[in-house]
C-alpha cells in the first residue's frame, strides 16, 4: 500500500516523504533525552546552567555594544534576525545572552520547543512582547492587558474573553463587518491606483484599511479611514502606533536608564502610546454611551455591539480592563495584521502560477455570490496555505518568550525555573534539513491531503501554542483570508523588484511597498 503511493506521487512529493521518514527516525532515537525532566536517568550527562554557551558581555550591560553603533557593533537592530541566524552559527542550538540587563536563554531546536510547551501547565508565564507597554500601563494606572499578565490575574482575563475570541466560529458573527470594510477597500484600489495600476506605499493603505475594520469589530462604527481625506486624526494613529514600535525597539537596545528618570527616548515613548491610549479611549467611552442611550430608548437591537457588550456582561472584568482588551484588539492588528498581509501578497504576486491557483480556489469556492461565510473560509484551504507559506519566508515573529515555571533539561543543560527562554526556530525557516526546497514559495507543503510534508509541530506557529496563543488570532486571520480572497477575485497581482524584513519588536516592511493591481478578467 505505502509503495503504491508513494509510486503515484510527484517527484517534489516522493522528496517530501522521504526527507520526512528519515528526519523523524532520528528525531525518535533523541526523544526521550528532548522531553525528560531534571529527575530522568539521564541527568547524570546533564550540563549545568552556567555551561550554556554564548556571547560575553560587560557587567550587566552584557552584550548591548555588538547592537549599538561604533567599534564594538556585530549587528544592525533593524536586521536582528541576522543576530539570530549569527548566535546559532557560532554557539549552536542553545545560546545564554545578555542584552541590556536582561539575561535570556535562546533555543533554536524544535524539539527544544516541543519540550518548553508540553512541560507548561493551564497558566504559562510569559515575558510581554512590549516591556514598555506594561511599564507604560503600570505608570497610568492602566489594566495590564492579556499580554502583561501571568499567573491568577492573567487566568481571570484569559477566561473571561476565551469564549468569544479564540473560537473559530464565536468570530464569525463579524463577518459582515469584515467584508463590508473589504469591499469598500477593493473599490478605493481601484480608484486610487495610477494609469499602470500601481499604488505605492501601499503599507499605508493596508494600515487605513486595518483601522476601519477593527474599529468596525470594536466599536460598529466607520472611522472614515477609507475617504480620500482622513482627518489628520486618523494619520496620526496610525504614525503613532508605529513609533510606539519603533520606539520600544531603541529602548530594549538601549541602557535602561528610563526607569531611573524620564529619558528623551522614554518621554518621546509616552506621547505616543498617550495619544493612541486617550484617542482610542474616547471610542470606547463613546460606544458605551451609544449602548446606554439605546437600552434606555429601548431600542438597542440583538446582536448589536456585541464585542463591547460581551466584555461588559462578564463581571471579572474591570472598565479599566474592558477598555484595555478593547484597544488592545483595535490597534494591534497595525503591527500583526498589516505586515502579514503584505509579505503574504507579496509572496503570492512574486509567484504567478501560485496566484493563479489560489484564484481558482476562491472563484471556486465564492461562485455562490453570497455574502462570505465561514463555510466559504473553510473552502479555501490552498489560500490559508499561501499565508502559512508567506509566513515561513517573510515571519512577523522572530521568537515566542516563555518564563520557565519548573527546571527543564534543554539542549542537554539544566534551565532553571524562573530563567526567560526565548524560542527561536527562525533560523530553520530555510533549512533543507526540515524544508524541501527551502527557498521556493511552496503552499503545497502545508497542505493536510497526505501529498505534502508532515513538518514538525513546533517549527512555524506564528501565533503562538497552548493556552497562550494569540487572542487576537481568529479576528486577523478572518480578516486577511477574507481581504485576499476578494483582491484575488478583483485583481492580478504584481510586485516588481525586493522587499525584505526590518525588526521593530516585530518584523515589518524595510521600504513602501508598491503593488500593480490589474484588472482580473479571466
Amino acid at each position: 500500500m505505502g509503495r503504491k503511493v508513494l509510486c503515484s506521487r510527484s517527484n517534489f512529493q516522493v522528496k517530501l516523504f522521504t526527507g520526512y521518514c528519515h528526519r523523524w527516525m532520528s528525531v525518535a532515537t533523541a526523544e526521550p533525552n528532548h522531553a525528560a525532566g531534571p529527575s530522568d536517568s539521564t541527568v547524570q550527562s546533564v550540563k549545568p546552567y552556567k555551561d550554556i554557551p554564548g556571547p560575553k558581555g560587560l557587567p550587566y550591560l552584557g552584550t548591548i555594544l555588538h547592537y549599538r553603533k561604533g567599534p564594538f557593533q556585530k549587528f544592525s537592530v533593524d536586521r536582528y534576525q541576522d543576530a539570530l541566524i549569527s548566535r546559532y552559527k557560532e554557539y549552536g542550538p542553545i545560546v545564554k545572552e545578555n542584552i541590556a540587563g536582561i539575561t535570556s536563554v535562546r533555543i533554536f531546536d524544535p524539539d527544544d520547543v516541543r519540550t518548553v510547551f508540553l512541560n507548561e501547565d493551564k497558566q504559562p508565564h510569559v515575558a510581554p512582547l512590549l516591556d514598555t507597554t506594561k511599564q507604560y500601563r503600570e505608570q497610568r494606572n492602566l489594566s495590564p492587558g492579556l499580554g502583561n499578565t501571568n499567573g491568577e490575574e492573567w487566568y481571570r482575563l484569559r477566561s473571561a474573553v476565551q469564549q468569544m475570541m479564540m473560537r473559530p466560529k464565536a468570530v464569525t458573527v463579524y463577518l459582515p463587518f469584515v467584508e463590508e470594510v473589504v469591499n469598500d477597500f477593493t473599490d478605493r484600489i481601484k480608484k486610487i491606483r495610477n494609469s499602470k495600476g500601481e499604488i505605492e506605499n501601499f503599507n499605508y493603505e493596508a494600515a487605513k484599511w486595518n483601522l476601519e475594520s477593527s474599529g468596525m469589530t470594536c466599536f460598529e462604527t466607520r472611522l472614515g479611514c477609507l475617504v480620500d481625506t482622513p482627518t489628520p486624526h486618523i494619520h496620526r494613529m496610525i504614525t503613532s502606533n508605529n513609533a510606539i514600535f519603533e520606539l520600544s525597539t531603541k529602548i530594549n537596545f538601549s541602557v535602561p536608564l528610563h526607569k531611573i528618570f524620564t529619558t528623551k527616548l522614554w518621554q518621546a515613548l509616552l506621547n505616543e502610546e498617550d495619544y493612541f491610549f486617550r484617542n482610542g479611549q474616547k471610542l470606547v467611552d463613546e460606544t458605551v454611551g451609544r449602548i446606554d442611550n439605546l437600552q434606555t430608548q429601548g431600542r438597542l437591537e440583538d446582536g448589536q455591539f456585541n464585542f463591547l457588550l460581551y466584555l461588559l456582561s462578564k463581571k471579572e472584568l474591570s472598565f479599566k480592563d474592558v477598555s484595555i482588551i478593547t484597544l488592545s484588539l483595535f490597534g494591534d492588528g497595525l503591527n500583526t495584521t498589516v505586515p502579514t498581509l503584505l509579505f503574504a501578497m507579496y509572496c503570492i504576486a512574486k509567484n504567478p502560477e501560485v496566484q493563479q491557483k489560489a484564484y481558482e480556489e476562491v472563484r471556486e469556492a465564492l461562485k455562490d455570490g453570497q455574502p462570505i461565510t465561514g463555510e466559504h473560509i473553510n473552502k479555501m484551504t490552498y489560500l490559508k496555505a499561501c499565508v502559512k507559506e508567506s509566513q515561513r519566508i517573510l515571519p512577523i515573529g522572530l521568537e515566542i518568550k516563555r518564563i520557565l515555571k519548573k527546571d527543564l533539561i534543554l539542549g542537554g543543560y539544566l534551565v532553571p525555573a524562573g530563567t526567560i527562554v526565548e524560542l527561536a526556530p527562525y533560523v530553520h525557516y530555510k533549512s533543507p534539513d526540515y524544508f524541501v526546497e527551502p527557498d521556493r514559495f511552496l503552499p503545497e507543503r502545508w497542505l493536510r491531503d497526505g501529498s505534502a510534508l508532515n513538518i514538525h509541530p513546533y517549527l512555524l506557529t506564528p501565533f503562538g501554542h497552548g493556552p497562550r496563543m494569540c487572542a487576537g488570532r481568529r479576528f486577523a486571520e478572518q480578516e486577511l483570508y477574507v481581504l485576499l480572497s476578494k483582491m484575488l477575485m478583483n485583481f492580478k497581482l504584481e510586485f516588481h523588484g525586493d522587499l525584505d524584513m526590518k525588526f521593530q519588536v516585530l518584523m515589518v516592511p524595510d521600504r513602501p511597498a508598491t503593488f500593480t493591481f490589474k484588472d482580473r478578467l479571466s
